[in-house]
């Protein structure tokens, strides 16, 4: 656990970090040292990350059942996976994006016909295509066990002003990571405070997961730029992440993600003009190290971008969509 906030606010920001497996190698929560305390974020599921949960919430002179409010910025695993164990050991009040109600509660039939759709008109066939589909199923019902629709007590949408434990959070949807991602501005004793999730992360520019594989895939780019927009228009905040070290470098984060994404963008149409591409070849391409897996609806969204933009065409050939430069 890093130490509590460098802030100057009499109500200290603890912050929390469980190690996970991908950069820049732990995901952070926030425990604000309210009159009721509030935790923002639950971290990694799993028994090593829950052992590493409580003694964050232990240095920090707290325990499970001390929290009275669990804020969540979207359902992702390393956002939610202490949601039970939270809840089991008190009866905190959970909030959440109204948006996860439905994806939470989404038909596995249906998403996984629809991923397989989308995988097969990237170019993924055989066993990688069964995988993919089979990883989405299971991300699904997953988090579904993490974070019960049902046990959710107040669902938080776009603009919301909620008042949580005396402190109150505006809720500034900011999809693209996650189609259903909040950011959260606060006033914690005058100061300005953005619990920003997966957003404006300092180290480098998070992922376009936005709705995976699933229906909206196409509109990640897009959404991704309206989440940045949104928060460009913020006046000087101190930045809490969910990733990489606190800041107060708000917009110059947020600049830099958009260039990341233009140059992203360049990268994929000087592929497609080098003699083109399929979703799947590009996503290989980019992935390097990585798993290509968590590139694929970036990639499919950066081409679908591309072609709306009419910078680029494509072709289905055997039911693959073939980008080219005309």
């Amino acid at each position: 656990m890093d130490s509590p906030s460098t802030s100057q606010s009499q109500t200290e920001i603890h912050r929390i970090e469980i190690g996970v497996d991908w950069p820049p190698g732990h995901v952070a929560a926030y425990l604000i040292d309210a009159d009721e305390p509030i935790l923002v974020d639950a971290g990694m599921d799993g028994e090593e990350s829950a052992t590493e949960f409580e003694a964050g919430l232990s240095e920090a002179g707290y325990t499970l059942a001390d929290i009275d409010h669990l804020v969540l910025t979207h359902p992702h695993v390393d956002h939610i996976g202490q949601v039970n164990a939270v809840r089991e050991a008190g009866s905190p009040t959970v909030y959440a994006p109204v948006g996860a109600r439905a994806r939470l509660s989404r038909d596995v039939d249906d998403l996984g016909a629809t991923v397989r759709r989308h995988a097969s008109r990237a170019g993924l066939r055989g066993e990688m295509l069964d995988t993919v589909v089979e990883q989405s199923v299971n991300s699904l019902e997953r988090n579904r066990t993490l974070l019960d629709p049902d046990t959710v007590d107040v669902w938080i949408e776009d603009g919301d002003e909620v008042p949580v434990g005396g402190v109150t959070f505006r809720a500034i949807h900011t999809p693209g990571h996650q189609a259903d991602h909040l950011c959260y501005d606060v006033d914690i004793d005058g100061e300005q405070i953005l619990f920003s999730g997966d957003i404006l992360l300092e180290p480098f520019r998070s992922v376009m997961i936005h709705t995976g594989l699933d229906t909206g895939v196409e509109d990640a780019v897009e959404a991704f730029f309206t989440a940045l927009d949104r928060l460009d228009s913020l006046g000087p905040r101190r930045v809490f992440p969910g990733h990489g070290p606190t800041h107060d470098r708000l917009h110059e984060t947020a600049t830099r993600s958009r260039e990341n994404i233009e140059e992203m963008l360049a990268g994929a149409r000087a592929v497609v003009a080098d003699g083109g591409t399929t979703v799947l070849e590009l996503a290989q391409k980019r992935s390097g190290d990585r798993n290509f897996h968590y590139v694929l609806p970036e990639v499919y969204s950066a081409l679908s971008h591309l072609e709306a933009e009419g910078e680029v065409q494509s072709r289905v050939e055997d039911g693959i969509s073939y980008y080219f430069v005309d």
